[in-house]
């Protein structure tokens, strides 16, 4: 084997994965310290301001102090297995981050080598969509016996509450993502990208109930507010990972911030045109192919990662029978009608993509006018000031 040959096959996909697993690590702990300085803005609140700047090395503390800590395992609990489940949700949440493309290929010089051409993106299969579904899945099982192995009844209790949870929304996930391989008839991530630039759409206009499905289901697959029912206080302590402590903890959270990421950019993939600036046919935006692929890609997937921080510090948690509801009664049905709806206007080719498109944005602005329209009702001190006679 030549040394070209060992620098694709053996250097390039090495180094590339010392750099994903690093970036993961870093991203997890800035997006705490994100996290956690946002919502105490939004709850008009002080966030972490002591260590660094403005706080801005939190993360880096807690992370020392999570490496030195006991790791405190229950005395009946099985051990190997209590090792393992991290592991299990750890893995596959950074191993799908080999199959997201996060820009087209790039060429640079290397001394003694010439011109060295690689995409940003470890590889790339044809059945890649299907591939990160199936990785994905694995960490159910990292879930359900992680409250298993703690010999806890309430850690089991969470963990099958989340396991159930999991396979809930994992349907209308599904749904929606094929109306997606519908619309760019593959499964290949890079291929939908390229799909969405032929058809001179973003899959997010013909796809809008589709990414409405798909994003609810995702922030119930990471268990992130207003779907975190394995980690309600007041019943369950903290979900399955109770009897945990540690680095070990700290895994089940890296996973989590790994979800997180890896449901907006597959969302950023799927229905925002990936690396794609927007409006990519239409000349006179042409400007905005100035900035590099990458910086649109990763700006895209920023913005899914502040809306799921915005739900946290917003919305009200579900009772688990109005999750479950939600999924099976709600979700599960939309999808079906929708996958059939984008089937039929898919059969028309990308003039068909681009009317459902049109009616579908257009539908969105007619409802948006009429609630916007709609007269608000009177607050509650508003209320209660009026005499009583008048109240209705």
């Amino acid at each position: 084997m030549d040394s070209t040959s060992i620098l694709y096959v053996i250097v390039i996909p090495a180094v590339k994965a010392v750099v994903y697993c690093t970036l993961m690590a870093i991203t997890a702990g800035v997006l705490t310290i994100i996290e956690r300085r946002t919502l105490g803005f939004l709850q008009v609140r002080k966030g972490p301001n002591r260590v660094g700047w403005e706080g801005s090395l939190q993360w880096v503390a807690d992370t020392i102090k999570l490496m030195f800590k006991e790791d405190i395992v229950p005395t009946r609990s099985e051990r190997f297995v209590h090792f393992l489940a991290p592991a299990l949700l750890a893995t596959p949440a950074l191993t799908v981050f080999a199959l997201l493309p996060f820009g087209p290929e790039v060429s640079f010089p290397l001394p003694g080598l010439g011109t060295i051409t690689t995409p940003l993106y470890a590889t790339d299969v044809n059945i890649g969509l299907l591939l990160v579904l199936a990785v994905t899945t694995i960490g159910v099982y990292g879930v359900i016996l992680a409250g298993w192995a703690s010999n806890s009844k309430y850690s089991l209790l969470g963990g099958l509450r989340s396991a159930a949870q999991l396979i809930s929304y994992e349907v209308p996930m599904g749904f929606a993502i094929v109306s997606v391989i519908l619309m760019g008839n593959t499964l290949s991530l890079r291929g939908i990208i390229e799909a969405q630039k032929e058809a001179e759409v973003w899959f997010i206009f013909p796809g809008l109930v589709s990414f409405f499905i798909y994003f609810v289901s995702g922030v119930a697959e990471t268990n992130r507010i207003p779907f975190d029912l394995p980690e309600a206080e007041s019943e369950l302590v903290a979900g399955f990972h109770t009897e945990y402590s540690g680095m070990k903890w700290s895994f089940f959270f890296m996973a989590e911030y790994a979800n997180m990421v890896t449901i907006s950019a597959i969302a950023t993939t799927l229905f925002f045109g990936g690396w794609l600036p927007p409006f990519p046919n239409v000349r006179w935006l042409s400007f905005l192919g100035i900035l590099p692929p990458a910086f649109w890609f990763l700006g895209k997937v920023f913005f899914f990662l502040m809306v799921y921080i915005w739900f946290r510090g917003t919305f009200p948690r579900y009772r688990f029978d109005q999750l479950m509801a939600l999924g099976w009664k709600i979700l599960i049905p939309l999808s079906l009608g929708n996958l059939a709806l984008v089937a039929g206007f898919a059969l028309w080719g990308r003039a068909g993509l681009q009317l459902l498109g049109a009616l579908l944005t257009a539908l969105v602005v007619v409802l948006g006018a009429v609630v916007w329209r709609r007269p608000a009702r009177p607050r509650l001190s508003e209320h209660m000031a009026a005499p009583a006679e008048v109240r209705p």
